[in-house]
């Protein structure tokens, strides 16, 4: 169903230009876009391997950090009071604010282009964790406590399944957005992968090769969300969501 909805999306899309006059230096045809991004692959694999790069670097470090934290001010009263207000606020801020900062800091290198892809993946899976292992019912945790098990086999039998589904959210969210943040650290200061090819071929009036970007930017994305999809598969196999994605 997926494959057929997208096979008369770009049908429509093809024969859509021709029929309604619109110029090619608004609307490019698919076929148009494959042909010149095909002559132009070599570059555009070339910064689709900077940008992924930047992305799997932010997004492992992210999860890396925000799963134990976010377990630690669940479970700590005085984080609860102190870090998580702070993050909560820092939530609320638009993450490519600082990308010019950090720019201006450490240059158009790796690093910065990584710190905000980082910055954009943290608080989505440190605040979706905190919700995830705060959120055992009381009646599960006397029933385990009844059951005379410790709080090492507490956690790893009960609460640990039971918040792996609120933190895949959190892992799916910040995936979605992790291609967002590079592309746009690329748009602000780059010399090379997807945002900044896009902004160069944009500015010298090239939409089928812009389109030819954003089409390998979204490739990207999905792969990543792809992946996060597959661990929540293999990980929650008994979750109700898991079982309504395999029917």
């Amino acid at each position: 169903m997926s494959i057929a909805f997208f096979a008369v999306f770009f049908l429509v899309w093809q024969y859509s230009v021709a029929w309604f006059g619109i110029p090619r230096y608004i609307l490019t045809p698919p076929s148009v876009i494959v042909t010149k991004g095909w002559a132009d692959i070599d570059r555009l694999l070339y910064y689709t391997w900077i940008t992924g790069v930047e992305v799997v670097l932010g997004y492992a470090v992210a999860v890396i950090l925000a799963l134990p934290l976010g377990l630690a001010i669940a479970f700590s009263s005085i984080l609860r009071r102190t870090i998580y207000p702070f993050f909560v606020c820092v939530e609320m801020v638009p993450k490519i604010a600082f990308a010019p900062l950090f720019i201006s800091w450490l240059g158009f290198g790796l690093l910065p282009k990584v710190i905000i892809v980082f910055l954009v993946c943290f608080f989505p899976i440190v605040l979706n964790a905190i919700l995830a292992f705060s959120s055992l019912s009381e009646e599960l945790s006397r029933f385990s406590v009844s059951t005379g098990a410790s709080a090492w086999r507490t956690f790893v039998k009960v609460r640990l399944p039971a918040a792996l589904p609120q933190c895949f959210v959190g892992f799916k969210y910040a995936a979605i957005n992790a291609t967002v943040g590079a592309a746009i650290a690329e748009f602000i200061g780059s010399d090379q992968g997807l945002g900044f090819y896009i902004q160069i071929v944009t500015g010298n009036m090239r939409p089928d090769l812009a389109f030819a970007g954003i089409f390998f930017l979204t490739i990207l994305g999905l792969a990543l969300f792809g992946v996060v999809t597959l661990a929540e598969r293999l990980l929650i196999p008994w979750h109700i969501s898991v079982r309504r994605q395999s029917h």
